[in-house]
């Protein structure tokens, strides 16, 4: 996928989990750290009903975008959601259990990605 469409896929994820109100949005460059993905998106939900909220818009409004998800992981559990969008890795949590994986000091050398365009 080239830079401009990985960017409007992160655009299109950022401002969806962002409507459904998602706290603590982070996105994390990783091209450089790994070849699974360009972005990992990192988010939380108060409850497990919003984690699903979170989850199913973002689906609707990617695939509305016309992108693929490859799949979705977690949906069982609803604590920790993972959604393959190819390029784009999205993780939904509850905030219990992102503190628990916490993500991002796994990945503390990926730079952050400026969010502050797209989350009101």
């Amino acid at each position: 996928m080239t830079e401009q469409l990985n960017n409007k896929l992160l655009e299109t994820i950022i401002l969806s989990a962002d409507d459904k109100l998602a706290d603590d949005i982070v996105a994390l460059d990783v091209h450089e750290l790994t070849p699974l993905s360009d972005y990992f998106v990192v988010m939380s939900g108060n409850n497990e009903r919003q984690v699903q909220a979170i989850v199913a818009n973002i689906e609707e409004d990617v695939e509305k975008a016309g992108f693929d998800i490859r799949g979705i992981e977690g949906r069982d559990g609803n604590r920790w959601i993972l959604m393959d969008c190819y390029d784009v890795i999205v993780h939904v949590f509850l905030y219990s259990e992102r503190d628990y994986y916490n993500l991002e000091k796994m990945w503390v050398d990926a730079p952050l990605v400026d969010l502050t365009d797209w989350i009101k």
